[in-house]
């Protein structure tokens, strides 16, 4: 197994720029991903984002906005130290691709950076599975997710 990138890609009956929306605000992001979010939508933001709850154990886990552009593509870096500027080596790259597909949106998902992070091969190994589990745990609330939002007033 290669260890190195994860992709992913799922379809949403909503238009591109609702569906951005949902992967780029905090306020969304939390509705289907993690816990707790905490950042601005902007390219250089830095924030965090909680899974489980901070005050007891949970997860809090540094991220950092890389690219803004509704809405096509949002990506961020995640996982990086506290209190280090995230980049290639100490962080992973994720990135949402949003391409108009029919009435809805192809999204695309891409992590990467895992081979990059100087980790030994067992702990590689750990961290990606992980994180294709958490991907393929996640991404599926996204679309009925969404689905929520047409239904509000």
């Amino acid at each position: 197994m290669e260890f190195g990138t994860i992709e992913r890609e799922i379809y949403i009956e909503s238009a591109p720029e609702i569906v951005f929306e949902v992967v780029s605000s905090p306020d969304h992001l939390k509705e289907w991903w993690p816990d707790d979010a905490r950042y601005e939508p902007a390219p250089g933001s830095a924030g965090e984002i909680v899974f489980g709850d901070r005050d007891a154990g949970g997860a809090v886990v540094a991220f950092t906005v890389v690219d803004v552009r509704p809405p096509r593509t949002f990506s961020f870096r995640w996982t990086h130290p506290a209190g280090e500027v995230a980049a290639g080596g100490n962080s992973l790259l994720v990135t949402f691709d949003l391409t108009p597909s029919g009435g809805g949106t192809l999204l695309r998902m891409t992590e990467s950076g895992f081979r990059e992070m100087g980790w030994e091969v067992a702990v590689l190994e750990q961290q990606y599975r992980e994180h294709v589990t958490g991907w393929d745990f996640y991404l599926p609330r996204l679309a009925p997710y969404v689905a929520t939002l047409r239904v509000r007033p």
